[in-house]
């Protein structure tokens, strides 16, 4: 296989999981707009959130062992096609009932997110096999800024379009759904299997004995483990920061929109740009280490913010932070991990980032709420801090075949 017609692929991938984040942003604004209307309590709309992530988390091994069977191709077009199906269910939604059940299949759909792991891995050699897990966490990032932005302009303009009731966030919906359909039909042409040898070796277990078999492989094992500890500390941060912004700095959500745009910004940098030129130099233990420290430090500045150039370091530090660590923990994982169980093997670990986010905005509201204002960001940094001290005690054992020289 060339290397141009693997960056094809590589390209291929990354819209994918672009679309499914961006589909993911989309709904961010639109979701506490429809759940109000349909008399939605604040429970409930956070609980819309909180289903597809649940629903990543339990369905991520699946789609992963079922493309290691089957192959990365058709499960990746089967769940791009789902997912528009999903999007065209949300537009058509009319009642809070329905609006759940089109966020669970979204999340059903988008657990093969696993997949895209596990052919980034198929794909590219060892020694570049975490630039390329990079542009998960760049694709990532870029939703994350375009996502929220898009909802917003497209809502906005179906309302100049039509002002009738739930016209402006079905017209949003469709256009994902238009995207989803777009990328489907893009893949059938052009997305080519990269499975060479598909393996039954998991055909048979059971998902969480899957999951713990995979918990207590030698240092893959807490790598996942610190891969659920970021994401449980970023997605508690994630939920209370719009609070924290507007009880100190009298921020509103559009402030804090651009607040997290920037963030998303210079997640892409790093992943996009910084995380391929370091690897070279420093392989992945190292960047993994910088990765963890910097996001920690970042995490537990927040709390100790005093002005809005302060949040501004505290931001940058944990966005690079995360934009570095990401990559290492998923190009190690791969490296670690026999060719013939990539899927189910990435699969359990998007699914301790599904947990992640299940279990994080829960804990930080609480946290919010019942101790202080500052402490989901205490929490949130003792977490990474915690994630940084695994990472020491195994890091001898930490590949680090993105070095070169």
């Amino acid at each position: 296989m060339t290397s141009t017609s693997n960056k094809s692929r590589l390209a291929i991938i990354f819209f994918t999981v672009f679309l499914y984040l961006v589909g993911f942003g989309v709904v961010i604004p639109i979701i506490p707009i429809l759940s109000r209307n349909f008399g939605a309590t604040a429970l409930q709309t956070g609980l819309l959130l909180s289903v597809y992530s649940l629903m990543q988390f339990l369905f991520s091994p699946f789609w992963g062992r079922l493309s290691d069977r089957l192959g990365r191709r058709p499960i990746l077009l089967f769940c791009l096609f789902g997912e528009g199906l999903s999007y065209i269910l949300f537009a058509w939604a009319r009642s809070l009932e329905w609006l759940f059940i089109a966020r669970l299949l979204a999340g059903f759909f988008g657990a093969s997110l696993s997949t895209a792991s596990a052919y980034i891995s198929d794909i590219t050699p060892k020694h570049e096999r975490s630039k390329g897990m990079a542009l998960i966490g760049a694709a990532f990032g870029l939703g994350f800024v375009v996502g929220p932005a898009l909802g917003g302009g497209l809502a906005t303009w179906g309302h100049h379009i039509n002002p009738e009731p739930h016209f402006d966030t079905s017209f949003s919906a469709y256009w994902v759904a238009a995207l989803c359909f777009a990328n489907f039909l893009f893949g059938i042409k052009f997305l080519t299997e990269s499975l060479s040898e598909k393996s039954e070796s998991a055909e048979k277990k059971k998902r969480f004995s899957v999951m713990w078999h995979y918990l207590n492989v030698k240092t893959v094992g807490p790598l996942m483990t610190v891969f659920l500890l970021c994401s449980l500390a970023m997605s508690s941060m994630e939920a209370t920061l719009i609070l924290f912004m507007g009880e100190k700095f009298l921020w509103d959500v559009k402030q804090v929109s651009f607040g997290f745009a920037y963030i998303g910004v210079i997640i892409v940098f790093t992943q996009g740009f910084l995380v391929r030129r370091l690897l070279p130099k420093w392989g992945e233990r190292k960047v993994l280490r910088l990765g963890l420290t910097l996001f920690a430090l970042g995490l537990t500045s927040i709390a100790v913010s005093g002005s809005i150039g302060a949040m501004a370091v505290a931001m940058t530090l944990l966005s690079l932070g995360n934009g570095l660590s990401n990559p290492s923990i998923l190009g190690s994982i791969s490296l670690l991990t026999d060719t013939k169980e990539q899927g189910v093997t990435l699969g359990v670990t998007q699914s301790m980032a599904s947990l992640g986010r299940i279990i994080g905005p829960a804990l930080g509201g609480a946290l919010y709420g019942a101790v202080a204002i500052t402490a989901p960001f205490w929490a949130s940094g003792t977490l990474a801090f915690l994630g940084l001290a695994i990472a020491l005690v195994i890091y001898k054992f930490i590949p680090e075949h993105g070095r070169v020289g």
